[in-house]
């Protein structure tokens, strides 16, 4: 079977000949492809070097640069990995072999089972930001994923030829990850150790704002994928702040006989007017939403794999 290792690069000058050439000690027949995305310390030239495909994106985001290698490039299994060397390359057969198995569409390297990542990561926050995402995202989908955001993964050709790619930057294995979910993809998790970058290697990654930027996802494609969902607490908290509004002017009313707060039963009644429409706008977003799944569903029945 055809086998492509995708590596994404942005200055990774410093590591990526290695992991070129651990993956060919590994894999030797498989394809290495480097996308270079606008690297100013010679990346493409030492990776060249070392045997890798090289192109380039100049759009800037991992996302971007995933969404480019999975329209290129054809092969039967898909291997992505990050050209920083955290990831060891000899875990790869672990996470092809269910692919090329028929067992999964989707081959997750599990950081956390073995408390490598905790240990090996210097970044506190990175560890606090990937637990709350993982509950969230397990408590929605009702999953129990151990590692929702790694960046080493395996794919079967009918997920990579049929993901959607929305995400620019690093929420893109997070969109992976709740893609799969949503459109009931096979999904398996192969725990792997991690270790921290090399000295002299440095994170693209901030802490805040891209944080921010995969919260943001998550919160986007909650209200696309679970409307029905969002849309009801939207409508339980303005119902819920219409009473609080309101049962001071009911209990006047009742009281007196009158109303002397006309403004707060005016608002009382705009709260509730707004949750019977986002609760209604739930209910039609949820049918449209499963209309989508059902076609979703009859291109996968079309696909030729």
């Amino acid at each position: 079977m055809r086998i492509a290792i995708l590596i994404p690069c942005y200055n990774e000058a410093l590591t990526i000949g290695k992991v070129v050439r651990d993956f060919k000690r590994e894999l030797p027949d498989a394809e290495i492809y480097v996308y270079d995305n606008n690297s100013r310390d010679g990346t493409a030239e030492v990776a060249r070097e070392a045997g890798a495909i090289v192109r380039r994106e100049t759009r800037q985001g991992k996302g971007n640069v995933v969404r480019s290698m999975f329209r290129d490039i054809d092969a039967d299994v898909y291997v992505m990995t990050d050209g920083d060397d955290t990831y060891p390359a000899e875990f790869v057969h672990e996470l092809v072999r269910p692919i090329v198995a028929g067992e999964a569409d989707m081959c997750i390297g599990d950081r956390h089972s073995d408390g490598s990542y905790s240990k090996e990561n210097k970044r506190p926050f990175h560890n606090f930001g990937n637990q709350l995402v993982r509950k969230l995202i397990n408590t929605l989908f009702h999953a129990d994923l151990r590692d929702i955001m790694t960046g080493y993964r395996a794919f079967s050709r009918r997920f990579a030829k049929t993901m959607p790619i929305q995400s620019e930057g690093f929420e893109i294995e997070t969109e992976m990850t709740l893609h799969a979910l949503d459109k009931r993809f096979r999904i398996l998790e192969i725990p792997i150790q991690y270790r921290d970058r090399p000295p002299g290697s440095h994170s693209k990654l901030n802490t805040l704002s891209d944080g921010i930027r995969v919260l943001k996802t998550v919160f986007w494609i909650f209200k696309d994928y679970k409307p029905l969902a969002f849309f009801t607490a939207v409508a339980l908290i303005l119902f819920l702040a219409g009473l609080g509004v309101g049962i001071p002017v009911l209990y006047e009313y009742f009281s007196f006989g009158r109303i002397a707060k006309i403004p707060s039963a005016i608002l009382a009644v705009g709260f509730m007017v707004l949750a019977t429409n986002s609760l209604t706008c739930g209910f039609i977003l949820d049918t449209i939403v499963r209309h989508h799944r059902d076609y979703y569903e009859l291109l996968q029945n079309e696909f030729k794999g």
